[in-house]
């Protein structure tokens, strides 16, 4: 073989050398992400995007930047002579945490001046068990007032868009909260900011006053602050809390909290790889269509709210205001053992089961929140686990004023939606 015919055959074997090695692990690589943000570390390497693969997580949870192809276009190798490459992993990185006693002396650090701090308590995450979510709390005076002062700091189920998640953010419908004072802003760097000035009551504009702002990141952890004025929930308590809205918007997004954000732990049943058991959900898209199905037609629909698994929407047929949901869940009959049934219920209650063995719980009574309302229920449970919860209210909110008889679907209706297998199904 010549010299040119054997430098050629080289360089062909070179570039087949990446074609037998299998390509990175999808978990893997996702699980690399998460970990990173969580970190705060992936904005270090989301530069390598073509030449680099993505930070890799070793089984001790050390982060490694690696050359996706060696380096050279192929596996990487050792000059003849060289050492061997050591094969000693680094020190395993422990899980971020954070203390009680850090939580509750970095709130009461950035408190204004002036005031006096008492019944400090807090709680922070453990590295050692199951991780909870920071929180810190206290009781701020100052010669204008005093206010019971709280913050808690919770990670978002990830692989969810922020929009879909149930949290705190995001202003109630003027229907269920008729007198908040709510304002919504999405900041520079991807976070959502939202304020509130609020009280106790939903449904009155006197008594104690609740403002809180509530921080959702980029990455989907969310720092909920509030206060009460007054101190703690007290019917008493009429003034104004002594933290402006601006300042406790300064506290929330003070880069103190870059620890605790650190720390916040990913929510149990979060899925790690794959979509195990537990984590199918019914999309909020399909939810919405199936339950407007059923509804009367030539009503309107307003304050249309929905995520994977729950839709809730009012719905106004000209005789009424009538707020209507519905909740899809799978693999629940483990979880509802003994409970299809009408023990300790308040109201009108009514248990059967069904000849293909769905069990079905219908109940009538007065609304857990309060007032003269009535809500209709029907829960049913299908031998496979899948469950759907219908109910409705003669209202446009579970507390709020009469608007007509009685809801706007029977109790046949309600459960046909129950049924609905559409909701499952294509």
């Amino acid at each position: 073989m010549s010299p040119d015919e054997d430098l050629e055959a080289r360089l062909r074997a070179m570039g087949n050398d990446p074609d037998e090695f299998p390509p990175h692990s999808a978990d893997l690589v996702r699980r690399s992400i998460a970990r990173g943000r969580r970190m705060r570390l992936v904005r270090a390497t989301q530069v390598a995007a073509a030449t680099a693969a993505f930070a890799l997580i070793s089984a001790g949870g050390a982060l490694m930047a690696t050359d996706a192809l060696g380096g050279d276009g192929g596996p990487a190798r050792t000059r003849p002579g060289a050492p061997a490459p050591s094969t000693e992993r680094p020190p395993p990185r422990k899980p971020a945490s954070v203390s009680g006693e850090e939580m509750t002396r970095t709130l009461k650090s950035l408190l204004p001046p002036g005031g006096t701090v008492s019944a400090l308590s807090g709680r922070g995450s453990r590295s050692n068990g199951p991780l909870v979510s920071p929180t810190a709390r206290l009781t701020y005076a100052t010669s204008h007032g005093s206010a019971v002062i709280d913050i808690s700091v919770t990670r978002l189920e990830p692989d969810i868009p922020v929009g879909q998640q149930v949290g705190q953010a995001g202003c109630l419908p003027v229907e269920v909260r008729p007198y908040d004072r709510c304002t919504t802003e999405k900041l520079p760097d991807g976070a959502v900011l939202n304020t509130t000035r609020s009280f106790n009551h939903p449904n009155s504009d006197t008594g104690q006053r609740r403002w809180y702002v509530v921080l959702t990141t980029s990455d989907g952890v969310q720092l909920t602050l509030q206060q009460l004025g007054g101190g703690e929930r007290t019917p008493t308590g009429v003034a104004d809390p002594p933290l402006s809205l601006a300042q406790l918007t300064s506290i929330v997004r003070s880069p103190a909290w870059a620890g605790a954000i650190a720390a916040a732990p990913v929510p149990r049943g979060a899925p790690s790889t794959g979509a195990p058991a537990g984590t199918k959900r019914v999309s909020g898209a399909r939810m919405t269509w199936v339950l407007k199905a059923h509804l009367p037609r030539g009503g309107t629909v307003s304050d249309l709210t929905s995520g994977d698994g729950l839709v809730q929407l009012v719905h106004d047929d000209g005789h009424g205001k009538s707020m209507v949901e519905a909740d899809a869940q799978y693999e629940r009959t483990v979880l509802l053992a003994g409970h299809m049934n009408c023990a300790g219920v308040s109201g009108e209650c009514e248990a059967t089961t069904l000849p293909d063995g769905t069990k079905v719980k219908k109940v009538r009574g007065p609304s857990e929140k309060g007032g003269s309302t009535v809500v209709w229920m029907v829960d049913t449970l299908r031998p496979d686990g899948r469950r759907v919860v219908a109910q409705e209210v003669n209202s446009y909110a579970p507390a709020g004023p009469v608007t007509r008889p009685a809801p706007v679907l029977s109790m046949d209706e309600l459960l046909a939606v129950a049924l609905d297998e559409r909701f499952f199904t294509g």
